[in-house]
């Protein structure tokens, strides 16, 4: 039993933790020891003394998050033995060692029982990010721990939580290498080459998480014209030309991912005609470009990142969805994606479902979409469930 100050919990609150729910809520606390840091490992225990769990103490409405039921030290056993549970299922479901794929997800954090942490890898370079000052605390623990675990084909470690830590937590945090160092950037994911801006990319550089939706694209994109809206780098793009696509229009508000996406495709298919990016508002594009397009994609940022945002977000994928299915051709099929964890599956196929109504058009769904195997939900964490994604067969009424 390790000597970490204690957080007692009122009556009756320990029932989800019971369930192995990975939080702890600050309406559940009774009293703490004095002087407990956020990020600073802490026991939790019931009213009458019992223990249930151990975990990293953090200021909000979570105040702890969950690193074990056991009654453990947190140390660089700890930490070594997580991360090979997690590379253990990468390589159990084919991707980590993959020759034609060294692009994935290697820690989901709640997913992987690592609750604050996640790591991509992209070729030698995983990218580590912190969304707990707990996780920002132990990265050198957990970056040594990485080597000592994956150090044959994990050769640097690059840490990026300049924008995913509180920033009223006052760390200092930067970006950048903290083991070893590399500058090639291109990764390998289904055979196709991507230039990962990890540096200055959003989220770890790449969005690995549209994977095998982007491979299922791939196999209805022959012979049409596809676009891609809120295109980024260019992912869903550059399997559609993979495809046969007819014609590939990529669309993004933002510059840099105009850059990257042209970049992308032009590593994959040199001087290719078939395809054209565009720096414009995904609705303005829409507007001007109406019944052109057979095959579209509807991949925006999250629209709502906490509870306090989900009505206008759903209104959000109301209007989107709808301007979708004015737009689309008759016999057209669109792929339609919501990233925002407080969105629930239904919630977001009812707001699809009204823009159908509303658009007049006949719709049909052939697929229901989810992130990937290696973003795995934890059975006792649901909330971990965050990509949903239709694909809809569209015609007139």
């Amino acid at each position: 039993m390790a000597n970490y100050k204690k957080v007692i919990l009122k009556r009756g609150k320990d029932s989800s933790l019971r369930r192995f729910h990975p939080w702890v809520f600050s309406g559940a606390i009774m009293r703490a020891d004095d002087g407990i840091e956020e990020g600073e490992i802490v026991r939790v225990l019931t009213e009458n003394g019992d223990f249930i769990a151990v975990g990293q103490a953090q200021v909000g409405s979570i105040s702890v998050r969950v690193l074990s039921f056991d009654d453990i030290e947190i140390n660089q056993e700890f930490w070594r033995e997580r991360l090979r549970s997690a590379l253990h299922m990468r390589q159990a479901i084919g991707l980590a060692g993959h020759d034609g794929n060294n692009t994935y997800r290697l820690v989901h954090g709640e997913g992987d029982n690592l609750p604050g942490l996640i790591i991509d890898c992209y070729g030698e370079t995983a990218v580590m990010q912190a969304h707990s000052v707990g996780i920002h605390v132990s990265r050198y623990d957990i970056c040594k721990a990485l080597i000592d675990v994956a150090g044959d084909f994990i050769k640097n470690v690059y840490y990026k939580s300049e924008t995913t830590l509180p920033y009223k937590a006052s760390l200092g945090q930067e970006n950048g290498f903290i083991y070893g160092g590399s500058d090639e950037n291109v990764a390998i994911e289904n055979g196709l080459k991507f230039r990962v801006d990890w540096l200055r990319g959003q989220k770890t550089g790449f969005f690995v998480d549209q994977r095998e939706n982007r491979r299922l694209l791939e196999q209805y994109a022959k012979g049409r014209s596809v676009l891609n809206m809120f295109c980024y780098t260019g992912g869903f793009s550059v399997y559609a030309m993979r495809g046969g696509a007819q014609l590939v229009h990529s669309v993004d508000s933002s510059a840099k991912a105009i850059e990257l996406t042209n970049q992308n495709v032009a590593l994959n298919f040199p001087e290719d005609a078939r395809h054209e990016a565009f720096c414009e508002d995904a609705f303005k594009f829409l507007d001007a470009n109406e019944n052109k397009y057979d095959l579209i994609i509807l991949d925006p940022p999250a629209f709502a990142k906490h509870r306090g945002a989900l009505h206008n977000a759903l209104k959000g994928y109301t209007r989107l969805n709808m301007k979708g299915f004015e737009s689309i051709k008759n016999g057209g099929i669109l792929f339609t994606f919501s990233c925002s964890q407080v969105v629930t599956k239904d919630q977001f196929r009812n707001a699809v479902f009204t823009a159908a109504a509303q658009a007049g058009r006949r719709v049909r769904i052939l697929h229901q979409l989810h992130q990937p195997a290696d973003h795995p939900i934890n059975i006792y964490h649901p909330e971990g469930e965050y990509l949903k994604g239709l694909v809809l067969y569209v015609e007139d009424m």
